[in-house]
């Protein structure tokens, strides 16, 4: 039987950047638990779907335990699910509040909470964290909260945690091309005001990042791969910017 490298257990993997990880992780040898809104429980494709939502920290906890009795002791957590949203200050509600700050922030301090019960000596929890984390920016103030306190946890919990031997880094991209950002783009509240979203990309790769691109969503992935093996045994607290030059540190 091929040995692997581990078990990777990621939430909102159903598409976008989560399903580029979940598919990277599987291709290098990884076996992998994904948990989504409306995923029904069974294998696809060799890796293991289960339901949950996780805004709802019981749900964390219940696909945390299902992963472990069917695949086995969880040896990473990526807390990637998460939702872009803009809107002007004065039209901010508690119901948008609460929605940003569910899915972006509370998921994942339960999610490392559900990832600290069952990682041993050697574990790693990687948080997908944003540029937005790091510098705000107009209209994006509830994302950009959320997004800074993601950074806040990553360090707080590698404090707390690197006793026990688990490592604990985020990581930060700018935008990566995927359905739910040109979703969220086509918002007339986004800096994109909802038009042209592929020329609206273009103009900022150009005009923003050293390098003149964006990241892509497997160079997103191949930081994680390394920040998962024992090459980065000496990485943890880190928010590590993927931007191609966009904010140079």
């Amino acid at each position: 039987m091929k040995k692997t490298r581990g078990h990777l257990f990621i939430t909102g993997a159903s598409r976008g950047l989560g399903g580029t990880l979940a598919s990277s992780f599987w291709g290098a040898g990884w076996r992998v638990s994904t948990m989504a809104r409306n995923i029904p429980p069974i294998k696809s494709g060799g890796i293991l779907r289960l339901p949950g939502d996780v805004r709802f920290p019981k749900d964390l906890f219940s696909a945390a335990a299902a992963a472990r009795r069917k695949i086995g002791p969880i040896t990473v957590w990526i807390n990637n699910a998460g939702t872009s949203g803009w809107k002007d200050l004065d039209e901010i509600d508690e119901e948008f509040w609460d929605q940003m700050i569910s899915t972006n922030l509370k998921s994942v301090l339960f999610g490392s909470q559900a990832a600290a019960r069952h990682l041993q000596k050697g574990g790693v929890i990687l948080n997908i964290s944003s540029l937005a984390g790091k510098r705000g920016s107009a209209k994006n103030s509830v994302y950009c909260a959320a997004k800074f306190g993601v950074n806040g946890i990553t360090q707080a919990l590698a404090k707390e945690l690197g006793p026990r031997g688990i490592r604990v880094n985020a990581i930060c991209p700018v935008y990566v091309k995927t359905p739910g950002l040109k979703s969220a783009l086509r918002d007339p509240d986004s800096p994109a005001r909802g038009k042209d979203i592929e020329g609206y990309l273009k103009k900022f790769a150009a005009g923003q990042s050293a390098l003149g691109r964006l990241p892509e969503a497997r160079e997103v992935a191949d930081l994680c791969l390394f920040l998962a093996s024992p090459a980065a045994s000496a990485i943890t607290g880190q928010c590590i910017n993927v931007d191609c030059g966009v904010l140079p540190q």
